[in-house]
């Protein structure tokens, strides 16, 4: 990304519409590029939205990514679990016209942070192999591969696998 295109990506939190623009973004995505069926953009939508609805500020986190003013990506940090098996990344995503431009990079870069900030010791997300792209940001920022399996999902076979990082404190 240029340094000029770099200074006009901006995060921001929840706006009216940003449930259905994230939940479009992943049903097409993941219908176009991997077969996904109804129940997977159905899922999207429904937990995306339970989330936002039981939102609080000092345990999760969301962020909207706006590149030159247009909708770029999002993620969140859901702590629901924070204090047992860690905080969950979620809904990690980046419009591919985007891709390569750093929006991912400074999401997750965000999200960590606030992970970090929030004493949280964990930080999991749950993907599936084959999005090679997503598992370079993710190994750069220090999560690592701990289980994998294979399962009959979304209308799909996959290879679904979780990634931790750990978080000391003194990071």
């Amino acid at each position: 990304m240029t340094a000029r295109a770099f200074e006009e990506l901006r995060l921001t939190g929840y706006f009216p519409g940003v449930v259905g623009k994230i939940t479009e973004l992943h049903a097409v995505y993941y219908s176009e590029h991997w077969g996904f069926d109804i129940t997977f953009e159905a899922q999207v939508a429904r937990e995306l939205s339970l989330f936002l609805s039981n939102f609080q500020t000092d345990r999760d986190g969301f962020w909207v990514a706006l590149l030159q003013g247009r909708f770029a990506g999002a993620i969140a940090i859901d702590g629901t679990l924070g204090t047992s098996e860690g905080a969950r990344l979620r809904w990690f995503i980046v419009e591919p016209r985007f891709h390569g431009n750093g929006v991912g990079r400074e999401l997750i870069r965000s999200a960590v942070e606030f992970c970090r900030n929030a004493g949280y010791h964990k930080v999991f997300l749950w993907t599936f192999r084959g999005l090679d792209a997503a598992r370079k940001l993710y190994e750069q920022a220090g999560f690592t591969v701990t289980e994998e399996s294979e399962v009959d999902q979304w209308g799909s076979r996959i290879v679904e696998q979780k990634f931790e990082m750990t978080l000391d404190a003194a990071s």
